[in-house]
């Protein structure tokens, strides 16, 4: 419905955890603690994959890239929550707001996509294992990496031109960073085009990567259950292990964010849905591949000088 007789909005203000109002200094110790971890997880990780020569093919390769990702999407988020928690909320310039959702959806898609090129690598690897190096060349990595961030900065300038063309009559976004759905809500317009534009995008990115992940395991399950040694078959499941777990959360929190109906939750559950994807998430990756992967395992103690557990 257009409203008439408006001001338009020059900042925003996040109302961020209004509602826990006096559990702030209780939430700002948790978050800080998870997010020092995913920082930390994420430099292991990346510094591991660098130094050991073992270390040094198509799926780590994929996995250093990811985690540089994800340390760069808490970057975009997590610092400004934290200090709302702490003190009055700080306004933000529409441009800032912009800037943020831009990097924010462009890193978000490029980890789904990125999830996805680590699914093709365990299809190769068990589906093709004496053509693995030859299909997973250093340029066809590169080439996916490179894909997987222009398909995310390509639907960041889509989604970023279609809200920020909106005028905003509101300024306090009934939210923590600024998401698409929170900010729309501000308008001083009817959103129910760019809510359609918004729900096709959000479901492209997210259903046809989840769905190339899913053909993936589909023939990987088949090709492992044809081979005849339980202890080979119980290897090749086990290399996928840590990649699928990923997926699945990560995937799972996506959908549930940006595939139900917008009016389902209450702000409140759906700050709750977005802090599992902004801060849960992210250490996900660092704690599964470090805890559930004997690889990085091994790594971690060649690179403490200590001789791996056999």
């Amino acid at each position: 419905m257009k409203r008439g007789n408006y001001t338009l909005a020059s900042d925003l203000v996040f109302q961020g955890f209004s509602s826990f109002h006096e559990h702030k200094g209780t939430l700002f110790v948790v978050f800080l603690a998870l997010y020092l971890l995913t920082l930390a997880g994420n430099v292991i990780i990346v510094t591991i994959i660098s130094i050991d020569r073992h270390l040094h093919t198509p799926m780590y390769f994929f996995l250093s890239v990811l985690s540089v990702s994800e340390t760069m999407y808490t970057l975009v988020i997590v610092p400004r929550m934290l200090s709302s928690l702490i003190g009055p909320s700080q306004p933000i310039s529409l441009a800032g707001c912009a800037t943020q959702m831009f990097f924010f959806i462009t890193l978000a898609i490029n980890n789904c996509f990125l999830l996805t090129a680590m699914g093709y690598d365990r299809y190769v690897a068990i589906c093709n294992p004496l053509r693995y190096m030859v299909i997973m060349s250093r340029r066809v990595c590169a080439q996916l990496v490179c894909g997987a961030c222009g398909i995310g900065l390509l639907v960041a300038i889509i989604q970023i031109s279609s809200v920020f063309r909106l005028p905003f009559c509101d300024r306090e976004v009934a939210h923590y960073f600024c998401d698409i759905r929170p900010v729309m809500k501000l308008s001083c317009e009817d959103t129910t085009l760019h809510d359609i534009i918004n729900f096709i995008v959000s479901s492209l990115v997210i259903v046809v990567p989840m769905g190339l992940v899913f053909i993936s395991y589909i023939l990987i399950i088949s090709t492992i259950l044809k081979i005849a040694s339980a202890e080979d078959r119980k290897k090749a499941f086990a290399t996928c292990a840590s990649h699928l777990t990923v997926v699945i959360v990560h995937y799972g929190c996506a959908s549930i964010a940006y595939l139900k109906p917008k009016s389902e939750n209450t702000k409140d559950q759906d700050q709750l849905i977005s802090v599992t994807y902004t801060v849960f998430t992210p250490l996900l990756n660092p704690i599964v591949y470090t805890l559930r992967n004997k690889e990085v395992k091994d790594a971690l103690y060649r690179a403490l000088g200590k001789k791996p557990p056999s």
